[in-house]
C-alpha cells in the first residue's frame, strides 16, 4: 500500500492530517483503531425539572447539568409518543408510532417490527459488541437476541415499602435503606463494569435508568434534600380546563388523579417525592459518568443522554404523561462528542427523539437502513445555531398528534379536535388559539408536519392475550 493508501485507511487526510472522527467511514475507523464507542444513558418518566433546562428551580441535578455542560443540550427535545413503550419502541426502531400501530403500552411492538430493524442490530452489524442494563425498552416486551449481552436481574424492588402508599394511583413514599439496595444502582454498576473492562471492539453500551418512574420510593435521604415546607407547586389555573375540546379532557380524565390529589391536600409531597425520585437518579447517572472518566474509553465515547418523555403533576388538572401537551411531551437530551461538540453549548431547534437512531449511526460510519424515519441532528451538534426547519412531531393513541416548532403547538385530535399555543407568550399554555379565525394559516403551516399515514393499533395483550397467559400490562 502506498503512503496515500495508507492515510487514507487509517482516517488522514493527504498531508496527514487527522479527519474529523464522526466523518470517517467505518473502514477508516477499523483502520485506525478510531471508531468510537456509545454510551447510551436512557431515563424513564424524566420530565424537563432538571437544573440546566431551568423549568423548576427546585430540583437538584448536578451530576446531569454536569453533563449538559459538557456537550450540546436540546432546550426544545420532544419525544415521538408520551408513554414508555411507544416512545422506546420508536426510537429504536426508527419507525414512528403512526407507520407501526404501537400507541400504547399495551402493544406487543416485537409482533410488527422485526429484529433487523434495531438500532442494536444497526450497531452489531457494524462489528460493535452490544450490551445493556436496566429499562431500554418497556420491560413486558423484551427481545434479548438483539443484545450480545444484557443485566437480566438488577434485584427486586428494595425489601423496605415505605410507612406510606402515596394517594391513590400516584404511589410515593421514602424508604431507609440505602443506595446499594435499589436496581438502578445495580444497573448503574453493570455500566461501571463494561467501562472498566477491556474491549477488543469498539461498544455500545446502553444503561436505562428506571426511575423517576413511579413508584417515587427512594432512600430517605434524597426526600431530605427536598424539605417539604420549601415545595412548591408548579404552575397551575384552576380555569384551565375551559378552553380545552373533549379529547383533550378525556386525555387529562382529571378525576383519575387530579381530584384525589386535591381531596387528600398532599399534593406538595407528591410534588416532593417526584423531585426527590429525580435526585437519586441523577446520583446514578453521575456514578456512570464518574467510571466513563476514569476509563480509557473517556476520549472517545460518544455520550447520547435521553428521557422517553415527560411528566404531569397536576399542569392542566393532569398527572402522569399520556397526553399531548408539552409537560408529558418534552424531555431532556444531552450528547457528547468527542471532537465534535463544544462544551456546554444550549441548542434551540426543535428536535424529537426520532433524531437519535440516524444521528448515531452517522457519527459512527454505521450504515443506517433504509426504512429509518428522522433526521441525523449532525449539522446542529456541530454548529447549534444552524438553520432547521423541521419541528418535532408526538402521537398518542391513534391519529393524535402534536406538531412542535420552535414557537408554536399545533394538536389535532382523530375526531378534528384541536389547539394551538403560542409557546413565546403562553409557556404553560393556558390560551388555546385554535377557535380564533385569524390562526387559521397558522395552524395550515403546521398541520403539513402530520404523519400521512396513520396505522390501526395493532391490540394490546389485554383485549388478545388474556387467554394465553401473556401479561397484564399497568403502567399508569
Amino acid at each position: 500500500m502506498d503512503r496515500r493508501g495508507f492515510l487514507k485507511a487509517a482516517g488522514m487526510g493527504a498531508a496527514g492530517f487527522a479527519l474529523p472522527l464522526d466523518r470517517l467511514t467505518a473502514a477508516q475507523r477499523a483502520a485506525s483503531g478510531t471508531r468510537p464507542n456509545v454510551l447510551f444513558i436512557a431515563i424513564d418518566d424524566l420530565n424537563h425539572w432538571v437544573g440546566y433546562l431551568g423549568r423548576n428551580r427546585q430540583t437538584i441535578t448536578p451530576h446531569i447539568d454536569n453533563l449538559a455542560s459538557r456537550g450540546v443540550w436540546f432546550s426544545r427535545g420532544y419525544c415521538p409518543a408520551p408513554v414508555c413503550n411507544a416512545s422506546r419502541a420508536a426510537l429504536m426502531s426508527g419507525l414512528r408510532p403512526s407507520a407501526t400501530g404501537v400507541y400504547e403500552n399495551d402493544n406487543d411492538w416485537r409482533t410488527v417490527i422485526s429484529e433487523d430493524k434495531m438500532l442494536t442490530t444497526a450497531f452489531r452489524n457494524a462489528g460493535y459488541f452490544v450490551c445493556g442494563s436496566g429499562k431500554i425498552y418497556h420491560e413486558a416486551f423484551t427481545r434479548r437476541s438483539e443484545w450480545d449481552d444484557y443485566l437480566e436481574r438488577p434485584g427486586a424492588n428494595p425489601v423496605p415499602k415505605g410507612t406510606d402508599d402515596g394517594v391513590g394511583g400516584i404511589k410515593f413514599a421514602p424508604l431507609d435503606c440505602s443506595d446499594e439496595d435499589m436496581q438502578d444502582y445495580r444497573i448503574a454498576t453493570y455500566g461501571i463494569e463494561q467501562l472498566q473492562k477491556k474491549h477488543d471492539k469498539p461498544f455500545f453500551l446502553a444503561v436505562g435508568i428506571k426511575k423517576p418512574h413511579m413508584p417515587w420510593n427512594v432512600p430517605r435521604k434524597y426526600y431530605d434534600m427536598h424539605p417539604l415546607q420549601t415545595i412548591e407547586l408548579p404552575p397551575y389555573r384552576e380555569d384551565d380546563m375551559n378552553d380545552i375540546p373533549p379529547s383533550g379532557i378525556r386525555m387529562a380524565h382529571p378525576e383519575t388523579d387530579h381530584e384525589p390529589m386535591l381531596k387528600s391536600g398532599r399534593w406538595k409531597e407528591a410534588v416532593r417525592a417526584y423531585l426527590a425520585t429525580i435526585t437519586f437518579c441523577d446520583a446514578m447517572v453521575g456514578r456512570l459518568l464518574e467510571a466513563l472518566d476514569k476509563s480509557e474509553y473517556k476520549d472517545n465515547t460518544i455520550v447520547c443522554f435521553w428521557s422517553d418523555h415527560g411528566w404531569h403533576l397536576g399542569e392542566k388538572h393532569h398527572w402522569r404523561k399520556f397526553s399531548l401537551w408539552e409537560e408529558a411531551t418534552r424531555a431532556p437530551m444531552i450528547w457528547v462528542v468527542p471532537g465534535l461538540t463544544k462544551a456546554g453549548v444550549r441548542c434551540d431547534r426543535t428536535v424529537d427523539d426520532m433524531c437519535i437512531y440516524p444521528t448515531l449511526t452517522e457519527l459512527c460510519g454505521v450504515q443506517k437502513p433504509a426504512h429509518v424515519d428522522g433526521h441525523s441532528i449532525r449539522k446542529l451538534l456541530a454548529d447549534p445555531a444552524a438553520a432547521w426547519s423541521t419541528p418535532a412531531i408526538t402521537t398518542y393513541e391513534f391519529m393524535n398528534h402534536a406538531v412542535r416548532s420552535e414557537g408554536w403547538r399545533y394538536i389535532r385530535y382523530a375526531n378534528g379536535d384541536e389547539e394551538l399555543y403560542d409557546e413565546a407568550r403562553d409557556e404553560f399554555e393556558w390560551a388555546n388559539l385554535a377557535g380564533k379565525p385569524e390562526y387559521s394559516a397558522k395552524k395550515a403551516e403546521l398541520a403539513r408536519w402530520l404523519p400521512k399515514k396513520d396505522a390501526p393499533d395493532i391490540g394490546g395483550v389485554r383485549s388478545q392475550g388474556a387467554e394465553e397467559g401473556m401479561p397484564v400490562i399497568a403502567d399508569r
